[in-house]
């Protein structure tokens, strides 16, 4: 778990390093805003469980350094927090250019989506992310491409496509002001059941 650790604030010191020289900051926000939507989702997801008492949409199995939400461990976490950052580099920088006719930031959102709902299945087969409901499964992607993954590119795009630093702040604010605040309302709410 240290090792992820040093290599993800290894990951953002070098950005954040880049970001002072050239006063460009959208990676780093483009980082920071795909965390704070999966923060966001993996809270929604443990209140299924909480109010459903039978499953969240998806949860992890016990074998991890630490489980921080029913559905979010902490290396899945680790890999959210530098996976807008990942995506942030593939991105064209001319964002009017075509790839197989779509705007590229959407057809960029579009494939690492696919390659992540491809992923998260082979976990599933692999008994290392567990799915129970039936319109939440390997045979059913779309709401997983839909709410599991889309979103995330979506946002880091959008964000990294501010043209002000001011305008990424205030929006990375809001998602984790978001978070923070379910957090801090249902938090209580999930402690008791041991998913925080």
């Amino acid at each position: 778990m240290l090792t992820l650790l040093v290599i993800v604030l290894y990951i953002y010191g070098v950005e954040i390093k880049k970001a002072r020289e050239t006063n460009n900051w959208s990676t780093v926000f483009a980082g920071l805003t795909l965390l704070g939507l999966d923060l966001i989702n993996e809270i929604w997801n443990g209140l299924v469980f909480a109010f459903s008492n039978y499953s969240a949409f998806w949860t992890t199995p016990g074998a991890s350094a630490y489980i921080i939400l029913i559905g979010w461990n902490i290396e899945i976490a680790f890999m959210f927090s530098i996976g807008g950052i990942v995506f942030a580099k593939f991105l064209p920088e001319d964002k009017n250019q075509k790839i197989l006719g779509l705007p590229n930031r959407w057809a960029m959102a579009i494939g690492f989506t696919l390659f992540c709902v491809f992923v998260e299945i082979l976990l599933n087969m692999g008994n290392y992310l567990i799915w129970e409901y039936a319109f939440w499964n390997w045979y059913n992607p779309i709401l997983i491409f839909l709410i599991g993954y889309f979103h995330f590119f979506v946002g880091a795009f959008y964000v990294y496509d501010l043209p002000e630093k001011k305008d990424k702040i205030k929006v990375v604010i809001i998602i984790y002001a978001i978070g923070v605040g379910l957090l801090c309302i249902f938090g209580p709410l999930l402690m008791p059941l041991r998913i925080f």
